[in-house]
């Protein structure tokens, strides 16, 4: 047990002490077999933590021994457990994955430092997650951010470093509101501790201050998951990163910033002043929703027209993000399930999609649509896995996708929202669209007559690609594992009131969340506060 209570601290530091090392490590391959061994070990503690928090409850760890509110305290419930593992298993496939991507795509003498900068991220991504004091949370934004940012610019492509700069841009403005929210929220409770600041601030929560906090949290957060409008950045950035930064970008770090908006909105400021609604004319339809129903079929549409499936894929990321936010904006126990699913199943689906592109591109030099003719039969085992995640996005029955996309129609019309009900089904139909348009040229197009050969990927690129694949199918089947962590966490989310006791001691809140899933909560319903 005392080396379980440790593991918070060791989930954290332990990539954060290795990232400098790979420096040392010349030789490219053995930066890169190191770096895959950190993050190796740091799904195994995440995994342990998950194993931990279902046996014993929710637990937390002082940083260097001094008690919250005075020291930095991380917390381990089942969300934080729950992103721990998703985020270190991608990371762990992204680095088997990269070996012979990243040799190809970033300059030979950058490739240790790629790794510094790749375990820096990780580091970044699991410090937002394990964290329980707001500054510490804004410091490991930062972490995460600036390695991003070099990330982003050392595709070969001249316009990544364009893009890079974007998106260096506007995440400094996101990671800025961020900071003056925070920074208002302080001035009004004089704590910095997510627990403290969810006791205090009821006593405040009618000041204009605490509005004017909220807004810039909002905005802020928004800006770092690229929600539309704010999303501006990520199109370029996930067009031309390095293939490996881009499948891992997209698997985690826009999950990361939904999760710390749950966080933040959930468990420090209440449910009521997260999502404030638009006026009657709208039914009442949350502002958070219409974004993010905007997203969906904005990204969807845009998709469509894109020459370059990088670009095409990214679209397509906006829409899923919408997907997610607009469960977490139903503020219902099936919504909030629906949300957390689709993170798990976007992860899985949108890593073997860019992973695949990441093939074609180390076979055929580009991932313009026009150089794909026959794709699928020059590179079949590489298409096969590209096919079985398209339609997991898509939704199609038997895939991970459609789980999600179930529990999100199913909490729509529980609350009768049958326009975010109607767009979730719209934007599944725009994916037909930009879907087929790559599986007629990869399988309906015969190569250029002077086309070159072209080999299958690797075999060390293609196993966690298949991994991938095969994970949207078995999740679509068996989904005990994916849903019952993520009703378990949005239990937890949704019975938990600020700075005060379990659920049990809230007949109104328990009368809600009833109302909206029948009653049954799953074990996370049970658990009190952190």
């Amino acid at each position: 047990m005392p080396l379980v209570q440790n593991l918070p601290a060791l989930q954290v530091v332990l990539p954060l002490v290795a990232a400098p090392l790979c420096l040392f490590l010349r030789a490219p391959r053995l930066a890169w077999l190191f770096a895959l061994a950190v993050s190796a070990a740091a799904f195994a503690i995440a995994v342990s933590l998950t194993v931990s928090v279902t046996e014993v409850g929710a637990f937390t760890y002082a940083m260097g021994g001094w008690a919250a509110p005075w020291g930095i305290e991380y917390v381990i419930d089942p969300l934080d457990s729950f992103i721990l593992c998703l985020v270190t298993g991608i990371a762990t496939l992204v680095l088997l994955y990269a070996g012979p991507s990243v040799e190809a795509e970033v300059p030979h003498r950058l490739i240790p430092a790629f790794y510094v900068l790749f375990l820096l991220c990780l580091t970044g991504l699991l410090g937002m997650v394990a964290t329980g004091d707001a500054f510490n949370l804004f410091v490991f934004l930062e972490i995460s951010s600036l390695s991003t940012y070099a990330l982003v610019a050392m595709g070969r492509d001249p316009r990544a470093q364009t893009a890079a700069y974007r998106y260096l841009i506007l995440g400094t403005l996101g990671a800025t509101f961020y900071l003056i929210g925070v920074g208002l929220l302080y001035m009004m409770t004089g704590t910095l501790n997510m627990e403290d600041l969810a006791r205090r601030i009821p006593a405040v929560a009618d000041t204009r201050t605490i509005s004017v906090a909220i807004a810039f949290l909002a905005v802020g957060l928004a800006l770092k998951l690229a929600l539309f409008p704010l999303h501006k950045w990520l199109p370029g950035a996930y067009t031309h990163a390095p293939s490996a930064v881009t499948a891992f970008l997209a698997a985690t770090a826009t999950k990361v910033a939904i999760y710390v908006l749950v966080r933040i909105f959930f468990t420090v400021l209440g449910p009521i002043e997260a999502f404030q609604t638009l006026p009657a004319a709208v039914h009442e339809t949350q502002v958070v929703g219409v974004l993010a129903i905007i997203a969906m079929l904005s990204g969807s549409a845009v998709a469509i027209f894109q020459p370059n499936l990088k670009r095409l894929l990214a679209y397509s990321s906006l829409a899923q993000i919408g997907y997610m936010v607009l469960g977490i904006s139903m503020v219902s126990v099936t919504g909030m399930t629906a949300g957390l699913v689709h993170m798990v199943n976007h992860a899985m689906m949108k890593g073997a999609l860019f992973m695949a592109l990441g093939a074609v591109v180390l076979r055929i030099g580009s991932p313009r649509i026009e150089r794909l003719d026959g794709i699928g039969a020059r590179m079949p085992v590489t298409m096969a896995a590209f096919l079985i995640a398209a339609l997991s996005l898509i939704g199609v029955p038997g895939t991970s996708g459609f789980v999600s996309k179930l529990y999100l129609v199913r909490a729509a019309l529980e609350d009768q929202h049958w326009i975010m009900a109607a767009a979730v089904i719209v934007s599944s139909l725009l994916a037909i669209v930009y879907v087929w348009r790559i599986v007629e040229v990869a399988y309906m197009r015969s190569p250029p007559a002077d086309a070159r050969p072209v080999r299958e990927a690797p075999l060390v690129m293609l196993a966690p690609l298949w991994v991938l694949a095969l994970a949207n199918v078995y999740f679509g089947l068996e989904t005990t594992w994916t849903v019952g962590l993520a009703e378990d966490a949005a239990g937890f989310i949704l019975t938990y009131v600020p700075g005060e006791g379990p659920l049990s001691e809230h007949p109104a809140l328990e009368e809600l969340l009833e109302g909206v899933n029948g009653g049954g909560h799953g074990p996370a319903a049970e658990e009190g506060a952190h």
